[in-house]
């Protein structure tokens, strides 16, 4: 590797024969003596969505608090390290998820979307948020998007209620008739993560030449360190001594499934066999993917719905959906709450390591917003409302934390994605911007210079929508004082006021009506 310039690019990577690595954010990728150097190092916008199957025990999963999280509920209690950077939405529903299938909540989750009705091959759902993202972060980065799963997705034809399995096999869609298959298996995501080249065979053969991918890279690693400083130094230390543990576990489990003969059935052959350890090596390469700027959109099933997977090793030997049809008895519900509780404590584990992981001058949660939830409420009749719903981000997203918001009435889920999406796409102007930041005092200055407080997103909301969803009064305010247009709509038929009213903030409300708010305006749909 050849260095010819005093900053390196953030798209630096390390090339060799059948591997690639990219490199974290380091302070040498900011140019002395300019202005960057001077402000906090430029944070990249990542989105994870996680989704949990087969929803959960409704009383277990509610904070015991409204409007903060200092009650946490039992299954949720695992997160009481990251509650700041939390918030529970109760009260959602995915109306169209009915009838009523698992099929359909597993579709309707990033989609919103009803699915066509099919058993055959003329499936039709809807793209999903994390593709509408992806296709702007994905722009910067060497995979647009990454899709992982827990489980095999070998099932095909009719799965549920004469719903196409693909509809419960796929999260993510690209376009209304292209689903986005997942991968389960650990080496195979290390390898796109890390492989250069070629066919799977072929970077799978290049990555057991070696005993290690790092290996591969001293020479150019230890040139490079010569020119980083020692924070950087630091910080590439970690982040290789991060990838080498991540490929010795890999390794590791794949050494030993002879040891196994007769694995879960959903699980991938040369996977750790515990669940927990399977599933913390995918967290890890979603952080690996995260901090190497692989990716900034990365979608997990954590199992598939109607999956039979059992959980000895929190003392749950009953398969999950048989179980999760529970009848009421309290016996059952004790031991599915068990799972919900278990899932859940892993993903407090990996947004612990994102918090703890360096990125620019903070962390990678800063820079990350997270979706956690069900497309599922009580699962023993297929309800489609009180999901269990929380989102985990850093303040750089416009994130709030330590909150429970029970919404008024019903909350569609199709509002959740639109938060969302405008919270974690790139500013379309740099009003947006400061109202996703919250700096009510950067808005009124770009306003008082005469910037368009109504310029749209791709999905025609403005930065009014987002002041209405953040609960931003004085932003709301500085934005009709500059002639922002209240009756506004997005391409989902959604005002700011209609945004207010879902969200239970009555002062928002009133503000929005004074300044003439349509209170007739009603949402799309």
């Amino acid at each position: 590797m050849i260095l010819t310039q005093k900053a390196l690019p953030r798209r630096t990577f390390l090339r060799t024969v059948g591997a690639t690595m990219a490199l974290p954010m380091l302070d040498a990728m900011v140019p002395a003596a300019t202005a960057a150097s001077k402000t906090p190092l430029g944070q990249a916008k990542r989105l994870g969505f996680v989704f949990m199957p087969m929803g959960c025990d409704e009383s277990r999963w509610t904070p015991g608090s409204e409007g903060d999280l200092s009650l946490l509920s039992p299954i949720l209690q695992s997160l009481e390290p990251v509650k700041d950077q939390l918030s529970v939405l109760t009260n959602m529903e995915l109306a169209n998820a009915y009838p009523g299938s698992h099929a359909t909540s597993n579709s309707s989750f990033l989609s919103a979307a009803k699915a066509r009705h099919t058993e055959g091959n003329d499936y039709y759902l809807g793209t999903t948020v994390d593709q509408v993202a992806a296709k702007q972060l994905g722009l910067h980065t060497q995979l647009p998007s990454l899709e992982l799963s827990m489980d095999l997705m070998q099932t095909v034809g009719q799965c549920d209620n004469g719903y196409a399995c693909v509809y419960q096999n796929n999260l993510s869609w690209s376009t209304p008739t292209t689903p986005l298959p997942a991968e389960a298996h650990p080496r195979m995501v290390f390898e796109s993560l890390f492989g250069d080249g070629g066919s799977a065979k072929e970077r799978q053969a290049a990555l057991k030449e070696r005993a290690s991918l790092l290996d591969a890279f001293r020479q150019d690693v230890a040139r490079l360190k010569r020119d980083l400083g020692a924070a950087d130094r630091a910080r590439m230390d970690d982040y290789l001594e991060t990838i080498r543990e991540v490929e010795r576990r890999i390794q590791q489990a794949e050494a030993s499934a002879g040891d196994h003969p007769l694995p879960d059935l959903d699980r991938p052959i040369g996977v750790p066999a515990a669940y927990a350890d399977h599933a913390r090596l995918m967290f890890d390469l979603q952080c690996l993917a995260y901090q190497g700027d692989v990716t900034r959109v990365i979608t997990f099933q954590l199992a598939r719905e109607t999956s039979n997977r059992t959980y000895p090793e929190i003392g749950v030997p009953d398969p999950h959906h048989p179980l999760s049809h529970h009848g009421n008895d309290p016996d059952k519900i004790a031991r599915m709450a068990k799972i919900n509780q278990f899932h859940v404590s892993l993903f407090s584990e990996y947004v612990q390591k994102l918090k703890a992981t360096p990125d620019g001058d903070g962390s990678l949660l800063d820079s990350t917003l997270l979706l956690y939830g069900s497309g599922i409420g009580n699962p023993n009749i297929h309800d489609h409302t009180n999901l269990p719903t929380l989102v985990a981000g850093g303040a750089a997203t416009g994130m709030r934390g330590n909150r429970h918001l029970p919404a008024l009435g019903v909350m569609k889920a199709l509002v959740l994605l639109l938060w969302i999406s405008t919270l974690i796409t790139e500013a379309a102007s740099p009003v947006m911007e400061a109202v996703r930041q919250q700096a009510p005092a950067q808005l009124k200055a770009l306003l008082d210079g005469g910037a368009d407080p109504n310029e749209v997103q791709p999905d025609g909301s403005t930065a009014l929508h987002l002041a209405a969803l953040q609960g931003d009064a004085l932003s709301a305010q500085y934005l009709i004082e500059a002639h922002a247009n209240v009756t506004a709509v997005n391409r989902y038929g959604v005002s700011a006021l209609w945004l207010a009213s879902r969200n239970g903030d009555a002062p928002m409300v009133q503000q929005l009506l004074a300044a003439g708010a349509d209170p007739d305006t009603r949402q799309a749909g």
